[in-house]
Parts: structure tokens; C-alpha cells; sequence
């Protein structure tokens, strides 16, 4: 698969541009991929992503995904119900990727505002 710099992506883009689509699918289709690639030309300057450190692709994601999720939920003999599922797993995700504290501090700031509320009603 051929990278695209950035000189490059404008040559991408006028040749999608002349292309003669069979069907009007197809010329929707290359439309909007062609106006995605124009909309988003910074970010498809690969290189600079690349040497400002940024991950290029999704493999780190699948990954983190294949370790995080399955390894808390699917442990022998649990079982969770769906709502719970959720608020485990945004709980997991926010302990690896290191917001767990501000995740923390506003769940409990969301209590204590509740509690206060039921002060108030009394």
C-alpha cells in the first residue's frame, strides 16, 4: 500500500475528481470520499503524524481492546447484567488509559450533589 505525503494527497484528490463513475453510486461514492479527503488534508500527512509521535493505524487499539474488556468480563462463572457491563468497562478503560482519578472525582462529586439534593427535600 502506497503512503500518501503531503504533495500527494492533492494529486488523490484531482485524480478521484476524474474519474467517470458507471453508476450514480459510484459517483456518490467517489464524491464523498473525495470531499473527505479534502476536508481532512492535515491529517493525512502521514509523515508529520509519524514524527510527532502520534500511532498511525488501529492496531494498538484492537489490541488494548482484545486485553481490556474480555479479560474483566468474560472470567469463568460471571455473569454481569448490561447497564453494570458499561459502567465496568468505562470504569477499566479509564484505569488504563490514567483518567481513573478524574473519572473517580466526578462520579463523586455527581454523589454528593445527589445526597445534597435529597438534604433539600426533606
Amino acid at each position: 500500500m502506497a503512503r500518501l505525503f503531503a504533495g500527494e494527497v492533492d494529486g488523490v484528490i484531482w485524480g478521484r475528481q476524474r474519474m467517470r463513475p458507471a453508476t450514480p453510486t459510484a459517483a456518490a461514492a467517489i464524491d464523498a470520499l473525495s470531499g473527505y479527503r479534502q476536508n481532512h488534508r492535515q491529517r493525512l500527512n502521514y509523515r508529520s503524524q509519524r514524527h510527532a509521535g502520534y500511532p498511525l493505524g488501529s492496531g494498538g487499539i484492537e489490541s488494548a481492546h482484545k486485553f481490556i474488556c474480555p479479560v474483566r468480563l468474560k472470567r469463568s462463572g460471571a455473569w454481569w447484567y448490561v447497564a453494570n457491563s458499561h459502567h465496568r468497562l468505562a470504569l477499566r478503560g479509564a484505569q488504563y488509559n490514567g483518567t481513573f482519578a478524574q473519572v473517580f472525582a466526578r462520579y463523586r462529586q455527581q454523589r454528593l450533589a445527589k445526597s445534597q439534593q435529597k438534604n433539600v427535600k426533606k
